[in-house]
């Protein structure tokens, strides 16, 4: 066997170990969060439901007028098991980074090793930021507008329990992940792709394309949501403009 086909299967047996290990973090991480999922269930996903979410208090947005009710037998187990993994993922998301971190940092020369490192520190702050963006503010306000819409007084809202638990998850998600704009675009400003004079002068383009981004991964498909995670969205694009480097200072 040549070198190059043993560093070959060595790097394949370091991944799979790392994927092994990840693996069994987010089992026990779940497993945690199915156990206390009974016991926050109230306090913390359906929190946005209530009127006393600090969003509607803080602000004066009239609290969702709806029920929350569940109409097929198995929705209850299922929301228990996939939202204690979803909060697992969410809370494994750092050991997730330090695992792809560890595998790839042999292959770094020592002065990339610190700018990798703390993109990839950013990318864990800033997937959180979105998080907490997704659950206080994007959700509540999604789910009041849409809950509170009455478009005949004939018609009581009820929303279902998957409804929910779908848009309250993606959105959280989403968010998350999309926080992680400011960074693509650093990392592209970086390997010479784009430019903070090419994202000012494509901003009119860039506000078309977040559109037609934020349609894509809005669940509800509303214009509604559309406008509340396009605008988040515009606004890391700018500070995405901050963060790029100029190709004449590269």
């Amino acid at each position: 066997m040549s070198n190059q086909e043993s560093t070959f299967w060595d790097n394949l047996e370091v991944l799979r170990w790392s994927v092994l290990r990840t693996i069994i973090v987010l089992l026990l991480f779940f497993a945690a969060a199915f156990a206390i999922m009974p016991y926050i269930f109230d306090s913390v996903v359906l929190a946005p439901s209530k009127s006393s979410f600090y969003l509607y208090s803080v602000t004066g947005i009239t609290a969702p007028v709806t029920e929350i009710i569940n109409i097929n037998v198995a929705t209850q187990f299922l929301t228990h098991v996939g939202t204690s993994f979803w909060l697992a993922f969410i809370a494994t998301f750092p050991y997730f980074v330090f695992e792809v971190w560890r595998f790839i940092r042999p292959a770094l020369y020592k002065q990339e090793r610190r700018s990798v490192s703390i993109a990839f520190s950013l990318g864990t702050v800033m997937f959180y930021i979105g998080c907490a963006v997704g659950y206080f503010v994007v959700f509540p306000i999604t789910f009041t507008f849409l809950a509170n819409y009455n478009l005949s007084n004939t018609i009581a809202n009820s929303v279902s329990l998957d409804s929910y638990m779908g848009t309250f998850l993606m959105l959280i998600f989403i968010m998350g992940i999309l926080f992680e704009l400011p960074l693509l675009i650093q990392l592209l400003s970086r390997i010479g792709l784009v430019s903070k004079k090419q994202l000012k002068e494509y901003r009119r383009h860039a506000v078309v394309a977040l559109l037609v981004i934020a349609a894509i991964v809005t669940p509800t498909g509303d214009p509604f949501t559309l406008l509340v995670v396009s605008v988040p969205l515009y606004a890391l694009y700018e500070f995405g403009i901050l963060m790029a480097k100029d190709k004449n200072k590269l």
